[in-house]
């Protein structure tokens, strides 16, 4: 057990269990996560080996005596019909029976319906009426000889969920774990493992939960498939309900004018559309006008009368085509059925995930980790829906006057969910808060920008934000990760490729994407600058950076403490493949390395450096490397003969993990399909040293 998981425990003792267990005990049964890990809290919230040994056994008992699979089903009537009555765990929906004044509950795997349901039940728990609720049920049977009578009788029903939570030992507890730790904590409560997402990655996990947890919130994710998109939504928690398919009607949804049912919007508190994103969807007009205004105002009509509810609206969906694609020749939104590729419908979403940064979830993606109960977590993100974090930012910062207040409800909104997620203790600092702040406005500008491709009355709006604490002012730019990396796409529809070069021009820094999409740019055009990568940028190879800048050079000197481990002797292979590409066939190239010795596995290292050596000699190029002896060298950098010195602040270690074992995928062969960490990098002429 590692740290995190150790302190996990001490804190949160009985309320984490082991996230792996779910696969252990889940075998065939067809439940959501937060059902299993309901069991696995009572036995298995522990850190002893022994007793969650003991649990597991325990909950694969339970789902084997009483969770109803369907071909089995028949096995489970009689059990109840024998005994008289019978415990079982199943998905229960209950409807009015107006005609005999009963109510009369459906079991899913059962297979049973017309079961008798007291009124007393259904005041309890109203959301029965809506849409089935997974439960653990003691069934009775009880023969008459009345035909009109039910012989199948509900004696108890307990929903899967958390009972009581204490709110302040929540807040206490968390103060004991640093911002790190305890967005790792969460990423492992969902099932992931943090040490295979970057930050940014995380912020976008994080941000899923946000509807959980804000009320009316209002969030969209379009990417490939395979990525995790509509996982929280159905597994993670009683409070919500993911519609799978995407269509529905206005009377499920929110009220049958007939009856005067409520729909889900007035029972649940996440509502999700699975598989949105389909031009070929037919959808009711009626139902885009209802959820514009529900959307917007919070409220629907039954009638003559105007009810409130306080649903969120997710909608999750598959793009076919790449960022670029999509920029060059429509928008972001190009995927959405007619009826929603409305510009109106769209203003009101509050933040759109880029589901392309996301990578495909893999098997090692998981956590065997600690992490919370899911129907624990769940209670406390729903009870935060109580509280209002907005203003939190604004002591610091605060917003340009050019952004709407639509635009401003939406950033706060955000903003508000991630505060309670991360900082429920309202204790962050400045740099903290600027970073959430930041991301915020990057998710409703990414709605934004697109709207103004769809909608010409869109005007452009700036989003930038200002330090209260700078005296001079200065606005700060919030812009997209793919406005950095596609900017001829991006704007086509905003401004000319002529305003464009003239900006770009008057501000003295160069195009990143035409620089790294063109290394022959780079080389005809070599001048002093520095460049900034964002986190999770694409496009970025040791090519396009320095290939240019290596050319003709006879000598080459790497100055970089941390060339120790496998990974990092792999990046220093990669740059020296670089070297190759660039370097005339009949020319010598000599390439020193300056590094420091592992403490651990010096030997193994200076066996990387020999073999790497003897391949050297191969394609012209002598390698020879040193150990730093001082210990002293932190700065890295690039040196050559022929006057140029490339700072880099992260040195060759430019790339977030990815899957370097699978053959199959581009990421591993090729550097420009890599997410990048954030790095800079400075090109500096030098006088060519002395060797």
């Amino acid at each position: 057990m590692n740290a995190l998981d150790q302190k996990i425990n001490t804190h949160f003792a009985g309320l984490v269990v082991r996230k792996d267990l779910v696969k252990t005990v889940k075998g065939n049964a067809i439940v959501p996560s937060y059902v299993l890990e309901y069991l696995l809290g009572q036995y298995c919230a522990t850190s002893d080996e022994a007793t969650i040994a003991t649990g597991i056994e325990t909950v694969k008992e339970i789902l084997g005596k009483h969770y109803v699979h369907r071909n089995e089903a028949g096995l489970v009537r009689s059990n109840i019909k024998e005994k008289g009555r019978y415990k079982v765990i199943d998905k229960i929906s209950v409807s009015l029976n107006d005609r005999a004044d009963i109510y009369e509950a459906e079991f899913a795997n059962l297979g049973i319906n017309k079961v008798l349901v007291d009124s007393g039940t259904i005041k309890t728990h109203p959301k029965l009426l809506v849409s089935g609720v997974w439960s653990i049920a003691d069934i009775e049977y009880q023969f008459v000889e009345d035909k009109n009578i039910s012989p199948w009788v509900l004696a108890s029903l307990k929903p899967i969920q958390l009972s009581h939570f204490n709110f302040d030992s929540y807040i206490a507890a968390r103060r004991q774990f640093s911002t790190n730790e305890w967005i790792d904590l969460l990423i492992q409560s969902i099932g992931f493992n943090p040490a295979m997402f970057s930050d940014r990655h995380k912020l976008s996990q994080l941000i899923r939960l946000i509807p959980f947890c804000e009320r009316n919130y209002n969030l969209i994710e379009l990417g490939p498939k395979g990525t995790g998109k509509s996982h929280i939504y159905s597994e993670f928690s009683p409070h919500g309900i993911l519609l799978s398919g995407g269509e529905v009607t206005v009377p499920k949804l929110f009220v049958n004018n007939s009856s005067g049912k409520i729909g889900l919007v007035g029972y649940w508190d996440v509502v999700a559309f699975d598989e949105f994103a389909s031009k070929q969807k037919r959808i009711d007009k009626s139902l885009v006008d209802i959820l514009k205004n529900y959307m917007a105002n919070k409220t629907f009509s039954r009638g003559i009368e105007t009810l409130g509810a306080e649903a969120s609206m997710v909608f999750v969906g598959n793009t076919k085509n790449t960022v670029p694609h999509m920029l060059k020749h429509s928008d972001l939104f190009e995927e959405l059925p007619p009826k929603f590729y409305d510009s109106a419908f769209l203003d009101r979403l509050h933040f759109y995930i880029a589901g392309w940064e996301a990578d495909i979830i893999r098997g090692e993606m998981f956590s065997n980790g600690y992490g919370f109960v899911v129907d624990y977590l769940a209670e406390i993100l729903r009870s935060m829906r109580n509280y209002d974090y907005s203003q939190h930012y604004k002591e610091s910062f605060a917003l340009s006057s050019d952004i709407s207040t639509r635009d401003r409800d939406a950033i706060d909104k955000t903003f508000s969910g991630l505060m309670k997620l991360i900082f429920p203790h309202r204790e962050a600092t400045n740099t903290e808060i600027e970073e959430l702040l930041k991301f915020a406005i990057e998710g409703r500008k990414r709605v934004k920008d697109q709207l103004m491709r769809i909608d010409a009355t869109y005007s452009a709006v700036q989003f930038v934000y200002f330090d209260k604490l700078d005296k001079t002012e200065q606005p700060n730019q919030v812009k997209c990760l793919e406005e950095e990396e596609y900017p001829d796409y991006y704007y086509q529809t905003a401004i000319s490729q002529t305003n464009r070069e003239s900006t770009n021009n008057e501000s003295g820094e160069s195009s990143i994407t035409s620089l790294l999409e063109s290394p022959e740019l780079l080389n005809s055009s070599l001048k002093e600058q520095h460049l900034t990568f964002i986190e999770n940028q694409q496009g970025v190879s040791f090519d396009a950076l320095f290939g240019a800048y290596l050319a003709e050079a006879k000598q080459i000197t790497i100055t970089d403490p941390y060339i120790r481990i496998f990974y990092q002797v792999r990046n220093l292979m990669d740059f020296l493949e670089t070297v190759v590409r660039y370097k005339p066939d009949d020319c010598s190239i000599n390439i020193h390395l300056v590094t420091t010795e592992d403490d651990f596995k010096g030997t193994q290292q200076q066996e990387y450096f020999e073999a790497i050596k003897q391949s050297c000699l191969n394609v012209g190029i002598e390698f020879t490397w040193e150990f730093d002896e001082s210990r002293t060298i932190h700065a890295r950098h690039i040196q050559t003969d022929h006057g140029w010195k490339i700072l880099l602040d992260r040195g060759l270690d430019i790339f977030q993990q990815y899957d370097m074992g699978n053959t199959f995928s581009f990421a591993s062969r090729l550097q420009q399909y890599r997410y990048c960490k954030a790095f800079e990098i400075t090109y500096i002429r030098a006088i060519a040293p002395t060797l």
